[in-house]
């Protein structure tokens, strides 16, 4: 429910979504895309299949293995209803952009892209 809320948001925004229904999805979709094809991966740190923190790292690993320069890799962003220190800590250390509380909505949404300077 929330990727359906997050892909109409973004999508009313103008750009483009590829939802994954799992986080072994979202690392097979990177993980054939070409260079900087996806700019932002917008994930929930509580999907099946694999988790936000390991699609995350893997992101970041295929990244660091076609050899990305950092300025260029994907904006990570996070979204989750655990806002304890330890996960915020957790994902920042894996190579998350940004980490967003829920509920997700557009005003969040929209202030987290100009933060990005994404739109």
């Amino acid at each position: 429910l929330n990727m359906e809320i997050a892909r109409f948001i973004i999508e009313g925004a103008g750009a483009q979504v590829m939802p994954a229904v799992n986080g072994e999805e979202a690392v097979k979709i990177f993980e054939t895309s070409q260079y900087g094809e996806y700019k932002v991966v917008l994930m929930d740190v509580m999907m099946p299949v694999m988790d936000g923190y390991q699609a995350l790292k893997a992101i970041r690993d295929l990244e660091k293995e076609r050899n990305i320069p950092e300025k260029d890799m994907a904006k990570i962003i996070m979204t989750t209803a655990l806002n304890e220190e330890k996960n915020v800590k957790m994902a920042f250390d894996l190579g998350c952009t940004v980490y967003s509380g829920k509920p997700i909505n557009r005003v969040k949404i929209e202030q987290v892209l100009k933060k990005l300077e994404l739109i």
